[in-house]
């Protein structure tokens, strides 16, 4: 990734319906969305000119507003075509999408039913999640020290900034030791996810992946899972104790940003990315790109 800053570049943000130069789209200190978290996101990916499941994508940052307690004051349809437009105006075809929704400033305080919804697309050159070394032959993660916590102390459905705090601790103690991400469990014990992505593992040539009853269940996993199935590949959706790893023989995480990467560790466990997690990872590739080409 570019170590240029995110609030010193060149382009256009999508800001409220209009086009703000890069460095002119901000917002004030006391913007509700900072102190209390009252913010929505997405990431999306955009493959030669098309942005893979796009209204997907969408229609789960209105989901998620919602159940914040704000409505976005844009149609599905509307925020679809400006991050179309965000990427056309920044003359991108290959790119990451981060289209965002907060409450404004009008009040600070937990309660803040009488504040503005402000929304915002920006978009960006960003080849890969991971180093390609790093994906070729598996990242190696750590336990995390948080827990995803229950749906009943929070809106675990939700892709809201606050849910993401536990991920970023996580991830810089995991890089602070040597490794590149961590590996969440839930409020039970069970696998959940690493702090950006979800997880699969493969057995006897059958694909297990947690089931997500309390995070999100990631788009790009969803299609994995169809992919997968597609190919003739049981997928079983279940509850993973963290002591099963030991009997998987492959690993890999999926998401917008991750896309298909293999692991070679968590924790005390190793993997061999094999043949299966390793086509997918190419399989996945080849997808989103025929599946847009074809759109």
């Amino acid at each position: 990734m570019s170590s240029v800053p995110f609030d010193d570049r060149d382009g256009w943000i999508w800001l409220d319906g209009q086009f703000v130069p890069w460095r002119e789209a901000k917002v004030h200190v006391l913007t509700h969305g900072l102190h209390y978290a009252s913010a929505v996101f997405e990431g999306e990916r955009m493959y030669g000119g098309e942005i893979y499941e796009l209204t997907a994508h969408t229609k789960r940052l209105f989901e998620s507003a919602r159940i914040l307690d704000f409505e976005i004051p844009y149609t599905v349809a509307e925020i679809d075509q400006a991050c179309k437009d965000t990427c056309a105006k920044n003359g991108l075809e290959d790119a990451y999408i981060r289209p965002i929704a907060w409450r404004g400033s009008e009040m600070i305080g937990v309660s803040a039913q009488h504040t503005r919804i402000h929304v915002a697309i920006a978009v960006w050159d960003w080849p890969s999640y991971f180093k390609p070394e790093e994906k070729a032959k598996g990242i190696r993660m750590c336990w995390a020290k948080y827990k995803r916590p229950s749906p009943e102390t929070e809106p675990v459905h939700a892709k809201a900034t606050g849910l993401y705090m536990i991920c970023t601790i996580s991830k810089h103690a995991a890089e602070k030791d040597g490794y590149t991400d961590a590996m969440m469990l839930d409020y039970r014990g069970y696998i959940a996810e690493s702090t950006g992505s979800n997880v699969f593992f493969i057995k006897d040539g059958v694909i297990h992946t947690p089931l997500p009853d309390c995070f999100l269940n990631g788009i790009t996993r969803q299609s994995v899972i169809k992919l997968a199935r597609a190919q003739g590949f049981e997928v079983v959706e279940r509850h993973i104790k963290p002591e099963e790893l030991a009997t998987f023989s492959q690993c890999f995480v999926t998401g917008s940003a991750a896309e298909v990467t293999p692991v070679a560790q968590i924790g005390e466990y190793s993997f061999t990315p094999g043949a299966l997690s390793l086509s997918l990872m190419d399989d996945y590739a080849k997808m989103v790109r025929r599946q847009l080409a074809t759109t």
